[in-house]
């Protein structure tokens, strides 16, 4: 293909699988684009970004700045929910090479009549772009390059500031490169930052040995928003499937009362729209959901899809689910783990189309009942395009919904998720406990290209994992956990009461709980308050008060030479708010060191007086060193220093 542009346009960032995904940000965010731009040849060239939200009819352009080695840069932000496209314009700037070309010559002592004649072309095209003041000035110097009898004025125009900036900012775009369209998804502000709170609503009840319901986890909502969370999210709610029931401790005979598997969904009472019938009425969700809505809590559904062997679908559409060469069908299995209860869809089903609709149609129903955040079961267990075709499709007319990938899986795996769609995705936080663990883990996160795409939810705990650091720790060590997950991320959850509550006798040998609330239902003292309780409270407050832990990219860590200690800074968009968090990792013993200011990032000198607030304790202190002592216990483990320079 025969091209005339004189400008290359390469190495666009961000961009994710040459341009194959969209970046993600949320509403109020920047979108940074760098690239490298060169010409051919020593011109002059000129390069901005184009961009604009997809119900804008036209582009926006901001000029991108050169930063040297022909690397450019400039930056957008997105104030509206939905896609925002945007792409590199370049091209060569005949009009500032013609300005340079006349002060090269000048300083040369040349004499540039011919050339000021040539710069004619330029001005007449300023004459038609700007505004009639700027005219008179324009038609002056026109006349004055025209006329040899005006040199001296007109060589000292050529070269004026005020022309300078009339070419840069009524360009000529000759010839002009466009790159490929990119897309940034926008979300709302929650998709970036929030507290989740899970616990099981079959455990409610303020009787021992009866079963939860809606109206019971009413009672809790003041609890959990006097605590700080603002998402709860429950374990599926629906129909529990009574073939192949799992007893206690994951049994595989269940014995008269027992409750079931919440994720074997599916039996006479219903399937994937249906409520489980001691949990309460439809009517009885709406309510829940409301009462939480007016504590400024949203409630999160587990949107798990599978099936129990009585789930109505199995019936209904057989060609939905694999048969075995007997005729019956596999149930779900993670060797060593099975899960008797539980048989999985069949994706590769010719009738996949129907299925897929149906699933969407699941999904939607609860979207219409008034739930706009779903954690995913197992998404990895499905086709990667099965939910990129359906987050697309219920974000086109829900653009608030989100979705969190619970996939604990191979690191491409997850990655290739959040790719696909999914709002949030858990992490391997669960498992990094060691100082260079974890930084070397947060340094992948936030300045590899996972930054653009994948938005991490660190949970100390779940259901499904009592990890061996927490099994038979003191209340140092959930002080601990707690405090790393809501300071280095800006979304957090835990599985509740169990986390504040330090329930952690776990089956011998495996990070799994004894007498897990999956198999049974738990009698919890709901009423009591104890120091994690009132400390989780205050740190959550914090993270609402303060801008620099709403976020998770923003972070650098400081040096502190002792592996007990780890301590960063964190920082809003604009730097109003400076915070430096420091941590102890030893639940036991008292630990100290030295932390070191990035001076730099804080913009100031060494001797230069810093004040430190703890935002948790109110205690202040005054570092006028780069090298600070800290002492830390495990009654208290860390400190959380908002910063004032």
């Amino acid at each position: 293909m025969l091209r005339q542009e004189r400008v290359i346009i390469e190495n666009i960032t961000p961009q994710i699988e040459c341009g194959a995904f969209f970046v993600k940000r949320v509403v109020g965010e920047t979108v940074v684009v760098t690239a490298d731009v060169l010409p051919d040849g020593h011109d002059l060239i000129q390069a901005e970004v184009l961009y604009k939200h997809e119900k804008e009819r036209k582009y926006r352009e901001e000029r991108m700045q050169h930063l040297g080695n022909d690397y450019f840069s400039a930056s957008f932000v997105c104030n509206k929910q939905g896609f925002y496209q945007y792409q590199i314009r370049a091209w060569v700037d005949y009009a500032l090479n013609w300005q340079h070309g006349i002060e090269a010559k000048l300083k040369d002592n040349q004499r540039v009549i011919s050339e000021l004649l040539d710069g004619v072309q330029y001005l007449k095209f300023l004459l038609k772009k700007v505004p009639d003041p700027e005219k008179a000035y324009l038609k002056t110097l026109v006349e004055q390059f025209n006329n040899e009898a005006h040199y001296d004025e007109a060589i000292q125009a050529a070269t004026s500031e005020q022309l300078h900036q009339l070419f840069l900012n009524y360009p000529q775009r000759i010839l002009a490169n466009k790159s490929k369209t990119l897309e940034v998804y926008v979300d709302r502000k929650k998709a970036s930052f929030s507290t989740w709170y899970e616990f099981f609503p079959r455990s409610s009840a303020e009787e021992p040995g009866k079963h939860g319901t809606f109206k019971d986890c009413e009672r809790l909502i003041p609890r959990i928003a006097a605590m700080g969370f603002d998402t709860l999210y429950f374990p599926p709610i629906h129909p529990i499937g009574e073939v192949n029931r799992k007893g206690k401790n994951n049994t595989v005979e269940a014995k008269e009362g027992d409750s079931g598997v919440p994720w074997g969904i599916g039996s006479k009472h219903g399937g994937h729209k249906a409520i489980h019938p001691e949990l309460g009425t439809e009517k009885d969700f709406k309510a829940l959901i409301k009462v939480a809505n007016k504590h400024d809590i949203e409630v999160a559904m587990d949107l798990a899809f599978q099936a129990a062997p009585d789930h109505p679908y199995v019936t209904e559409h057989p060609e939905w689910f694999r048969k075995r060469p007997d005729g019956t069908i596999q149930y779900a299995e993670n060797p060593p783990k099975k899960y008797q209860d539980i048989v999985n869809f069949y994706f590769e089903t010719t009738d996949y189309k129907a299925l897929w609709e149906e699933l969407l149609s699941v999904t939607l129903h609860w979207v219409n009942m008034g739930i706009s955040i779903f954690r995913v079961d197992n998404p990895h267990t499905k086709p990667y395009y099965f939910w990129h075709w359906l987050i697309a499709q219920v974000k086109k007319d829900h653009p608030d919904v989100l979705f969190l990938a619970e996939a604990f899986s191979r690191p491409k795996v997850m990655q290739q998720l959040a790719k696909q769609g999914f709002s949030q995705s858990y992490t391997y936080f669960t498992w990094r406990v060691q100082k260079y663990e974890l930084i070397e883990y947060l340094v992948e996160l936030t300045q590899s290209e996972m930054k653009e795409y994948y938005r991490p939810n660190f949970w100390p705990n779940t259901p499904d994992i009592n990890p061996y650091h927490l099994q038979g720790a003191n209340e140092a060590m959930h002080l601990i956990r707690y405090a790393l997950a809501a300071t280095l991320s800006g979304n957090i959850g835990i599985y509740g009461p169990v986390f504040e509550y330090m329930v952690t006798e776990a089956l011998p040998g495996k990070e799994e709980y004894l007498d897990c609330e999956k198999y049974e239902v738990r009698h919890w003292d709901w009423s009591i308050e104890n120091k994690l309780t009132h400390v989780i409270s205050k740190i959550n407050g914090i993270r609402k008060a303060h801008e620099a832990l709403q976020q998770t990219n923003n972070i650098r860590f400081c040096g502190v030479e002792n592996d007990n200690l780890i301590a960063f800074y964190k920082w809003n968009d604009s730097k109003t708010d400076e915070m430096l968090i420091v941590i102890s990792l030893d639940s036991y013993y008292t630990q100290r060191g030295e932390v070191q200011l990035p001076l730099d990032s804080l913009g100031i000198h060494h001797g230069h007086a810093v004040q430190v607030h703890d935002v948790l304790t109110d205690n202040s202190y005054i570092w006028d060193k780069e090298w600070n002592y800290v002492e830390l216990h495990p009654a208290l483990p860390f400190h959380l220093l908002h910063l004032k320079k």
